[in-house]
């Protein structure tokens, strides 16, 4: 059979194809007679092709794919998670970035300690306490962060206060909203919803 043409085995396939042409199934016939290795071969392809043919009607029971998947092996977790990784990008990124973006604010937190607050020249600084003298108007919002804050006189905004306390005096008055914040979530929501503002504006 090395030494055949190789184009006898071409012939075998179109013929068992049915594709063969009257010329080639000629040749082949005339081959098979005088070659018995490849008439043995073609014995043989042409067992195989009943073989498939006989077969193609069978078909697996309706739970066989449910049954074999059953009984591989589970995947472990950290597998899992890479799949669940791979098949949801987006979703990944989104929490990547507010991972970071938590890291970034928790960081701020607590580098950020020093007395900060809205400038206004009608405000007095006694320490770590930002004062509202009476008599004096504060026009907009006033921010403190990392002191206290003591009304006397008139606010006429949002008051509020991170990381501190807010005093008011019997003649102080805030027409706006009172916001204490002492946590690191609520400053963190409190910052969220300040971009959000931004954003919106």
């Amino acid at each position: 059979m090395k030494s055949c043409p190789k184009e006898i085995i071409d012939y075998m396939h179109d013929d068992l194809d049915g594709e063969i042409n009257e010329a080639h199934h000629h040749a082949l016939i005339e081959h098979l007679e005088t070659c018995e290795d490849c008439k043995q071969h073609y014995y043989e392809l042409k067992k195989t092709a009943t073989l498939v043919r006989s077969i193609s009607h069978i078909q697996a029971p309706k739970d066989f794919t449910d049954n074999v998947l059953a009984r591989l092996p589970k995947e472990k977790k950290k597998i899992g998670f890479q799949r669940w990784f791979q098949q949801h990008p987006f979703l990944t990124a989104a929490s990547l970035f507010l991972i970071l973006m938590m890291g970034s604010f928790f960081t701020t937190w607590k580098q950020d300690q020093q007395l900060a607050f809205t400038h206004n020249p009608n405000l007095v600084v006694d320490g770590n306490t930002v004062v509202v003298p009476e008599g004096e108007v504060v026009k907009g919002d006033l921010e403190v962060r990392n002191g206290n804050v003591r009304v006397e006189g008139e606010v006429q905004g949002d008051l509020t206060v991170i990381n501190g306390e807010k005093y008011m005096a019997s003649a102080g008055k805030v027409t706006g909203d009172i916001e204490e914040i002492d946590a690191a979530f609520q400053w963190l929501w409190y910052e969220i919803k300040k971009v959000i503002v931004k954003v919106v504006d």
